[in-house]
């Protein structure tokens, strides 16, 4: 039976809830737990999948097809494990549960309500699966005092008094202003972060802090009886260089120990952190740096690529240099010149994305690599659109374009090497859909597997001809112009397992160019770097001075 520790934060949002609930799981890994990671999202969308990358930062995508939040990436980073569709709900996804059983009547009848209905359906998820795990650390999104979020905060205090004494606690994050005038930090909002969780019902067993200084034993201590904690439960989280620091930084501080202390696990199982005293010293001592460019459409908002960010550090770390990575705004490109603002890159990668603004741009970016020989990453529409410009500049198919964005601008004069998936198989079954269904959800969601070509380069580079990797997009490359693009020089060296699908494209003239249709930055992780990043940064640091 599992242990249930729920991370609440306060005061204000972005704290890092995700990290420090990815960093815990690794420390309760490292003393011989095991573990699972959720998230609980107050917002009304079923889930992530059609919110906008400016809105919610990128949707990360389990093997078992579900759209997540970007938490549950940090989650799988840290600790490994593969996360499910069970490991993430949002209030949208549970209102549509509960109505769903109305319409069916299987409430018999009576007034359905928030409490019992709604908070019975949250515990119920939080159950799933408990007996598989030793402990089961649940992250509340938003933060106390949110009004959508209450209905979770209500059902984790009901979850609390159901369980067995000892079995359940609770870690509040929140923060510590730094006022300059005053020259001190302010354990006020804390405080009353707390009281606002205690007014509903749930104290914290364990406060996180998060400051810009080292919090003084003064302030610990007054937080410590203002807030009804342990002294040795008030943990200082201190601004890090390097989000990979979590897990030593969070055992120096004690916020392992404290875990086990509140459920009262004595004596504690050593941790081994071999692993991440490794993967810190890869980050702090690289041998050189490597410039990368990501030419995308969401460069505003860093977190629309966290993952690709991610790997690419990972890349960094499996070839001991730095990874700079420079954002650079694909639509800069559609009327101007590429070579001006792309050269002096070790790398190019062009990353996903959903529509046609910028796909010009991202165009030029494919051309300019490959003519400059300049190592090459497409991910999903970066795969499509180094197809297109070869289609375009290569094969002599001037027209070349795709389904998606042509059909936006009404243009019907073009040749669709990229088309509109509507049949696909998965597992045993077949999968259809149509243009105009419904957004959510509809997409080629998840984990399918993809065959190699032999002696191709990626399948040099995983060392295998049988992979799977997760997928998300609805348009694929057509594959009846396979034979006019390979006899140009792109080669189709990854395909779906009855062959209709393509998976990997590659230019086996150039130092390093591939286009893959699906999500490899997904399960890269900093002690397990994904074996087409390592390879693709090893190649920016052949290209590289390694300034």
């Amino acid at each position: 039976m599992a242990r249930f520790i729920f991370i609440t934060g306060g005061v204000v949002s972005s704290l890092g809830k995700g990290l420090a609930s990815a960093a815990l799981g690794a420390l309760l890994q490292a003393r011989g737990y095991s573990v699972r990671l959720r998230k609980l999202d107050p917002y009304l969308n079923v889930d992530p999948g059609t919110m906008s990358p400016f809105e919610h930062g990128e949707v990360f995508v389990t093997d078992d097809g579900a759209e997540t939040d970007l938490d549950l990436g940090h989650y799988e980073r840290f600790t490994g494990v593969a996360a499910r569709k069970t490991d993430s709900v949002s209030s949208g996804r549970i209102y549509s549960t509960v109505l769903e059983k109305e319409r069916r009547g299987d409430y018999l009848g009576k007034t359905i309500q928030v409490i019992p209905h709604v908070t019975n359906e949250i515990k119920d998820f939080i159950k799933i699966g408990e007996d598989e795990v030793d402990f089961m650390l649940c992250e509340l999104g938003g933060t106390i005092g949110d009004i959508e979020g209450l209905p979770f905060f209500e059902a984790i205090r009901q979850f609390s008094q159901d369980k067995p004494r000892g079995q359940c606690i609770f870690m509040h994050l929140t923060l510590l202003p730094y006022l300059e005038a005053a020259g001190e930090l302010k354990t006020k909002p804390t405080q009353h972060s707390v009281k606002e969780l205690r007014s509903i019902g749930i104290a914290p067993d364990i406060l996180v802090c998060r400051s810009e200084r080292p919090i003084p034993k003064k302030e610990r201590d007054k937080l410590a009886l203002f807030c009804n904690v342990r002294p040795d439960a008030v943990i200082a989280a201190e601004d890090m260089d390097s989000i990979y620091d979590a897990p030593l930084k969070y055992h120096g501080e004690g916020l392992d120990q404290a875990v086990l202390d509140a459920f009262g696990i004595h004596p504690a199982p050593k941790p081994k952190l071999d692993i991440w005293k490794d993967v810190s010293e890869r980050v702090h001592n690289p041998e050189g740096t490597v410039k990368i460019a990501i030419v995308g459409k969401y460069i505003q908002l860093e977190d629309a690529y966290k993952s690709i960010k991610e790997a690419l550090t990972h890349g960094g770390m499996a070839n001991r240099v730095k990874v700079k990575v420079e954002w650079v705004d694909a639509e800069v490109f559609d009327q101007a010149d590429a070579a001006p603002r792309l050269a002096g890159y070790d790398g190019i990668l062009v990353p996903g994305g959903f529509g046609e603004r910028g796909t010009e741009g991202k165009i030029k970016a494919a051309q300019f690599a490959r003519e400059n020989k300049v190592p090459y990453l497409g991910i999903c529409l970066g795969m499509q659109l180094a197809v297109i410009e070869a289609a375009r500049n290569l094969a002599g198919i001037k027209d070349a374009g795709s389904e998606e964005f042509d059909q936006e601008r009404g243009d019907k004069r073009f040749t669709p090497i990229v088309y509109h998936l509507k049949e696909w198989a998965e597992g045993n079954r077949t999968i259809q859909r149509e243009v105009g269904d419904d957004k959510g959800g509809t997409m080629r969601l998840g984990a399918y597997n993809a065959t190699l070509k032999e002696g191709s380069k990626v399948a040099q580079i995983y060392e295998t001809t049988k992979i799977s990797e997760r997928h998300r997009h609805r348009y694929e490359v057509d594959t009846k112009y396979r034979a006019q693009l390979e006899k140009c020089g792109l080669i189709f060296s990854g395909m779906s397992p009855d062959g209709r699908l393509p998976e990997i494209v590659e230019m086996p003239d150039h130092p390093w160019y591939v286009g893959v249709q699906f999500h490899p930055e997904l399960k890269s992780k900093p002690f397990e770097p994904h074996p087409l990043f390592r390879d693709f940064v090893r190649a920016a640091v052949g290209q590289s001075r390694l300034v």
